[in-house]
């Protein structure tokens, strides 16, 4: 039941020697999510370990070249791989046009479908599922239609009490209610008549959440959309000092990230997206725990896991 962040790249708009552009894969229980994908992506999924064939879908924040210039050879390599199992691209309305030029131009052996899921929302949309996950997609601050990602377990279905079962004499009808998080209503008058589910049953795990923020300007709407998110990526290009070149260019500063992590009540904060102007982005970390000390700097080919919390 792994939850998984492969960290892939962390530059911005200009690749260095250490840090290549945007680029992650998250692992929900085998199925992989690929988010950005910037150019050297493929080599960075090589050093990772991960398996091209088994990305099921890839999210593209923005048609911003360090965040797509990757795609041209993963899609490339996938076909020349022998992938017949469809592909979904969750990806702006622009993305269409460059789907198009790299299928007429290169598409030739393609023995996959590729199926372009065009973002276009004011709020948090889902535009995925399975039985146990979720894919949100949400709107961000930035100079192009840019969008950000929220990937979340489910609700998992509640365990019922042995001992509930034996008190109450529960029917299967009352069980199953028990087990959709329902409490339990009986019409005889008796001490029973209502079964509180917080007393018959429990969630066997509490639902872990990653939400992505790519290129954005701070906005209040972000925060409330993300409440109590598990883990939260967001982009930190600039130090405090820079604020005016963040408002400038549609980013944020390390402040900015950290008080959006802090109003969502995030449980950890991730960063990255760094100003290639910075070789050492140490200095960073002092800025973003002095608001939110859950904070870690992401680097490439980082692998966080998300561990399985039991309640009590």
């Amino acid at each position: 039941m792994n939850f998984t962040l492969n960290v892939l790249g962390t530059a911005s708009a200009l690749p260095t020697t250490e840090r290549y552009p945007s680029a992650q894969v998250l692992d929900v229980r085998g199925r992989l999510f690929m988010i950005d994908c910037g150019e050297g992506a493929q080599i960075q999924l090589r050093k990772a370990g991960i398996s091209f064939l088994k990305i099921e879908h890839i999210c593209l924040s923005h048609i911003h070249g360090d965040h797509i210039f990757g795609i041209f050879g993963l899609l490339s390599t996938m076909a020349m791989l022998g992938r017949t199992a469809p592909l979904n691209i969750y990806a702006p309305a622009g993305f269409g046009s460059v789907l198009d030029f790299l299928k007429g131009n290169f598409g030739e052996g393609f023995l996959y479908e590729v199926n372009h899921v065009v973002l276009d929302m004011k709020q948090p949309q889902l535009v995925y599922e399975n039985r146990r996950t979720e894919l949100l997609a949400f709107p961000l601050n930035h100079r192009v239609d840019t969008y950000g990602f929220l990937i979340r377990e489910k609700m998992p279905q509640h365990n019922v009490r042995k001992d509930a079962i034996a008190k109450y004499g529960l029917s299967i009808a009352e069980i199953g209610a028990l087990k959709r998080g329902e409490d339990v209503i009986r019409n005889d008058g008796s001490e029973s008549s209502v079964i509180l589910n917080s007393e018959a049953a429990y969630i066997p795990y509490v639902p872990r959440s990653y939400a992505y923020c790519s290129d954005t300007a701070p906005f209040p709407e972000l925060a409330e959309w993300l409440k109590g998110v598990t883990l939260m990526y967001h982009e930190a290009t600039f130090p405090a000092e820079m604020e005016e070149m963040a408002a400038k260019t549609f980013h944020s500063t390390t402040l900015q990230a950290a008080r959006t992590a802090l109003d969502a009540g995030a449980g950890r904060l991730l960063v990255g997206h760094y100003s290639s102007r910075y070789p050492s982005v140490d200095f960073f970390l002092d800025e973003l725990r002095s608001i939110f000390p859950e904070t870690d700097l992401a680097h490439d080919l980082d692998v966080i896991e998300l561990p399985l919390v039991i309640p009590n």
